[in-house]
């Protein structure tokens, strides 16, 4: 296999101080000025602290419409609400793949008064031809996660896309997206085949490594995301201390993008309608 066929960093960043909901501190990775987005990824949202005041106040009440919201959480439990009656608790190791699609008005807040609170937030845009369906949510539980172990040294957990012939539970055809949470033991190396055309980027939370085969090879360390570009396998080496990532892939979408807070259409008017359709109680 030449070098062209493995994807190679285009750049890296590292993500933002925020603070979202009543207060809560996190970093922000995507959708700063520096990664507005990369289509069709809005947002990503790393929060982790021991530090209870850093995210006791949750996020209360708060309205969505026109993408999805996925939430994968590593420690802690997170109890979520909405306005048409769906509730339940995020614990550690699930996943909530949420579809605002045409609106609702949702709560996520801690279920806890100590410990660990650790996780990502993901925002992922919808077609425009899927803003306005209904509700729905797919929600899984950590034994719902496939765990495998693919080579020596490397643990996967897949929740969108494939590793050979385990499937990931989400489902949602519009974008196809591959969300895998990797670890790597020290030295370890591990490739894995994207879909094409996809947008990829890597997101490093523990240890570091590199990215890349041969001359194209870069570094990657903690709490950085990579770009991905090129080709479409991307190979992973951890470092001495090895390496957690999650690798995250999406057909692109390539539509118009008007977003205003936790609205996104594809239009300034359609923006608009959200604020009048949610201050209507429409959601």
């Amino acid at each position: 296999m030449s070098s062209t066929d493995f994807a190679h960093i285009g750049r890296t960043l590292r993500g933002m101080p925020a603070s979202d909901g009543a207060g809560v501190r996190l970093t922000r990775v995507i959708g700063t000025p520096q990664l507005e987005m990369l289509d069709p990824f809005l947002m990503l949202d790393e929060f982790g602290t021991d530090q209870p005041e850093d995210y006791l106040a949750g996020f209360p009440d708060h309205p969505h419409r026109g993408f999805e919201t996925v939430t994968y959480m590593l420690d802690g439990r997170m109890r979520h609400k909405d306005n048409h009656g769906n509730e339940g608790v995020l614990v550690p190791g699930s996943v909530q793949w949420m579809t605002a699609g045409r609106g609702l008005v949702h709560s996520e807040m801690p279920e806890q008064q100590e410990g660990r609170m650790r996780g990502f937030q993901l925002w992922v845009n919808l077609p425009a031809a899927e803003k306005m369906t209904q509700p729905q949510y797919q929600e899984f539980a950590p034994e719902r996660i496939p765990q495998l172990q693919p080579a020596d040294g490397v643990r996967v957990k897949v929740i969108a896309g494939r590793v050979g012939d385990v499937a990931g539970p989400i489902r949602q055809p519009a974008t196809d997206p591959v969300y895998l949470d990797i670890e790597l033991a020290p030295g370890t190396t591990w490739d894995h085949d994207l879909p094409d055309g996809h947008n990829a980027f890597a997101y490093a939370f523990e240890g570091g490594g590199s990215i890349g085969e041969g001359a194209q090879s870069r570094p990657i360390a903690s709490q950085e995301i990579a770009v991905l570009v090129g080709g479409r396998t991307v190979r992973l080496t951890a470092g001495e201390g090895g390496l957690r990532v999650i690798l995250v892939a999406g057909r692109p979408l390539r539509e118009p993008v008007a977003r205003y807070g936790p609205f996104v259409m594809n239009t300034k008017e359609q923006i608009m309608q959200a604020f009048v359709d949610y201050q209507e109680g429409r959601f």
